[in-house]
């Protein structure tokens, strides 16, 4: 039959069971099955035709098929970035009416004083805003979400808080010399930027 699969549970061999019967059971990413195309085992996440079970069960598995482009990715880093610069105007301007009505005064001299805390604090905002999204079940910022793509883990699950703050601290080193680390996804296999390959993520864009 060619709808026949086999699982391997508590390394014994069980079945057969049809496609339609194995997406009415509790299965993860590493369970075990043979296919009646395949000659040996393999994890059920590596089998194409079981994408849609894991996807309703909130799991996108990074495939080739599925991985962002570097122009998909680059449009939702311009969404992203004017959303945070809209945000960033509006916060300036409630803080200096308020320091306009308590009496006090902002110099140039004191602006550039303070433009080195204005941007590490500028840098810091951005980590913790991508880390909380992509930790939640937005699984990326504004701009992500507007172009349908997803930060996962290698088993297409949702990032921990941790994972996803080492990936977008890694962010630095990607920025390094002219950007490289983010152009590398124009050529790497997995279409991943150097903080992508730190972190061990990937960036789907949903169907």
């Amino acid at each position: 039959m060619i709808n026949s699969y086999y699982l391997l549970i508590n390394n014994e061999k069980t079945g057969p069971y049809t496609q339609y019967e194995l997406m009415d059971m509790d299965l993860d990413v590493n369970t075990l099955i043979l296919s009646p195309l395949a000659d040996d085992w393999q994890d059920m996440s590596e089998l194409p035709e079981f994408a849609y079970y894991f996807e309703n069960r909130g799991i996108y598995l990074p495939r080739k098929a599925n991985l962002a482009s570097f122009w998909w990715r680059l449009l939702a880093y311009i969404i992203d970035y004017i959303m945070i610069i809209i945000g960033a105007m509006i916060l300036g301007v409630i803080y200096f009416t308020i320091k306009a009505f308590a009496g006090g005064t902002i110099t140039a001299e004191d602006n550039a004083a303070n433009e080195g805390i204005y941007n590490i604090i500028g840098i810091a905002l951005m980590i913790i805003y991508h880390s909380v999204c992509e930790a939640t079940t937005l699984r990326g910022g504004i701009g992500k979400v507007a172009c349908k793509l997803s930060v996962v883990d290698v088993d297409g699950n949702r990032l921990t808080f941790g994972k996803a703050f080492s990936r977008n601290a890694g962010k630095l080193l990607s920025s390094l010399v002219l950007g490289i680390g983010f152009l590398r996804i124009l050529w790497d296999d997995h279409n991943q930027a150097w903080h992508d390959s730190i972190a061990k993520t990937y960036v789907i864009r949903r169907s």
